[in-house]
């Protein structure tokens, strides 16, 4: 470990679960476990969603791809941090956590985009049923996630470059399981307040300005509710925006408490907790939450195994 002050720091030292060294055999059992089932949880969704034709609308077709960030998200960090579970020396090179924060940003700021394009399909598909066809074509949706990406690339690429443009030359101590933005910042020898200014800039521009734009289209969305004048109905419409809601609480509640804070407010151990919850639980706790309360994905689901099954015999 190099904490020598004028040594270039060149790889960084994970302290995440460095309290817990007498359970770090029991969480990686748990861990795998968890990951694995996400993996199978994700990819289940995804081929289902594409070999069933009735699941190729608007809303299965952003549910593929929300699964598939899921995906990618966890095997940015999660296997790094099993391997990390069970070794004695847990680092990371410098270009290794520079590589690691890009893109985990670049994912979880597209997947904060993202829910805002599904908010936007649910206020399409309620407030103009008629026309939702065709104002959600191909062409609007691949455009969505599109925006989306470029959006969270844009976000990455100018956070990821302010925190590793600093000078590292003090301890290479990193009090998390990953290379996060605050914890890396920690490290920084000097890091100014314009650069804190503008990735709090970033970080809003990424969670607040979609969390608006989900808003507004559920403040529409329910003033069209309640002009239903069936009870069935209104809990019908309701019911198909009711999982997006859910995922859109937990992933901003998370991502806010950890990104939107003040940092004289930032605890290594409290965010490693709320990390742990949003880099393994929740990945696999969206997509069920969509899967498992939706009886139209759950009739697919048995259409596809059934024919699955026939094909293999």
């Amino acid at each position: 470990m190099e904490q020598v002050n004028e040594t270039v720091v060149t790889e960084f030292v994970f302290l995440g679960f460095s309290s817990l060294a007498g359970l770090q055999q029991l969480l990686f059992v748990v861990f795998l476990l968890f990951y694995l089932f996400t993996l199978c949880t994700n990819a289940i969704i995804m081929s289902t969603i594409v070999l069933d034709r009735a699941l190729h609308t608007p809303m299965y077709f952003f549910l593929a791809v929300l699964s598939c960030f899921e995906t990618c998200y966890t095997f940015v960090i999660v296997p790094k941090m099993l391997a990390d579970l069970l070794a004695q020396k847990k680092t990371i090179s410098f270009l290794g956590c520079g590589i690691q924060m890009f893109t985990f940003l670049f994912l979880g700021c597209s997947h904060s985009f993202l829910l805002a394009a599904m908010g936007y399909d649910r206020y399409m598909a309620i407030c103009n049923p008629l026309r939702y066809t065709v104002l959600m074509g191909h062409g609007m949706c691949a455009g969505l996630v599109a925006a989306a990406c470029t959006c969270g690339f844009t976000v990455s690429l100018v956070t990821t470059s302010l925190v590793f443009h600093l000078s590292f030359h003090s301890s290479n101590q990193l009090h998390h399981f990953f290379c996060d933005i605050s914890p890396v910042l920690k490290l920084a020898s000097h890091h100014s307040r314009l650069s804190q200014l503008v990735i709090f800039i970033l970080g809003v521009f990424a969670l607040v300005i979609p969390l608006l734009f989900i808003l507004v289209s559920y403040i529409r969305i329910l003033s069209a509710i309640l002009k239903i004048s069936s009870s069935v109905g209104r809990y019908k419409a309701f019911s198909t925006c009711a999982s997006h809601l859910i995922v859109v609480t937990v992933h901003y509640g998370c991502a806010s408490f950890i990104y939107l804070r003040p940092k004289s407010n930032y605890s290594s151990s409290q965010d490693t907790l709320i990390s742990v919850s949003y880099t393994i639980l929740t990945p696999l706790f969206n997509p069920m939450v969509y899967s498992l309360r939706n009886k139209e994905f759950k009739s697919a689901l048995r259409r596809t195994m059934g024919q699955t099954l026939y094909t293999v015999n």
